[in-house]
């Protein structure tokens, strides 16, 4: 089977235009019908155009893409999804990476062979980049957490205060003289609020 050229072109809402993407990557792809195309968010790739468009390729077809934004926002991902292209063996060529667009023919067999360095290349920038980003928030949340702490903000879930009677309502229920459910009925509590409070309060007290 012959190989052929794809493209894929996608924009973030049907608000907008793929003409322009389109129009740049009618030069290298011959049939308009090989040019699949989302009008979706590029959080993930459950989109149904790049779908089909993955379904279709087979080794040794090439896939354009204007940007890699175009494929994908998730950089974890989108690397993610240059692997799973590059076993599928197609080769990627992005419009404006210039080195997945040069033109290796003069190295006969060994052309293949220097494209697929060149997609290695681009998953292993991605995945660095990718690193970076994930160190970056992380660091970044670790500081915002610290910071807020020594403001007095708390994380986490708000700890339910004990009511009033609380302790000789639970000397009670523990006498066996009340029930959980009554306790819970009475301080209009879930039973997961109740039994939540009652661990706190018995390691509080260090009661076994």
């Amino acid at each position: 089977m012959e190989n052929k050229t794809f493209a894929y072109v996608r924009v973030s809402s049907k608000e907008q235009n793929l003409s322009r993407q389109i129009d740049s990557m009618l030069q290298y792809v011959k049939d308009p019908r090989d040019i699949y195309c989302d009008k979706q968010s590029g959080k993930n790739f459950e989109r149904p155009g790049y779908q089909a468009l993955f379904y279709n390729l087979r080794s040794g077809d090439e896939l354009y893409i204007h940007t890699l934004s175009r494929l994908g926002r998730n950089k974890t991902e989108t690397k993610n999804q240059l692997i799973e292209l590059q076993k599928k063996g197609v080769l990627v060529r992005v419009l404006d990476i210039p080195t997945t667009l040069m033109d290796f023919s003069a190295f006969g067999s060994l052309q293949r062979s220097i494209m697929e360095m060149v997609n290695n290349i681009l998953i292993e920038v991605l995945s660095t980049i990718a690193e970076v980003e994930r160190d970056n928030i992380r660091t970044a949340q670790k500081e915002g957490i610290q910071s807020a702490k020594k403001r007095g903000i708390h994380f986490g879930r708000s700890l339910t205060p004990y009511p009033d009677s609380w302790s000789a309502d639970y000397k009670a229920w523990k006498n066996d003289q009340c029930s959980a459910i009554s306790l819970i009925r009475k301080y209009n509590f879930s039973a997961s609020t109740f039994y939540r409070l009652v661990r706190r309060w018995e390691k509080s007290q260090k009661i076994h």
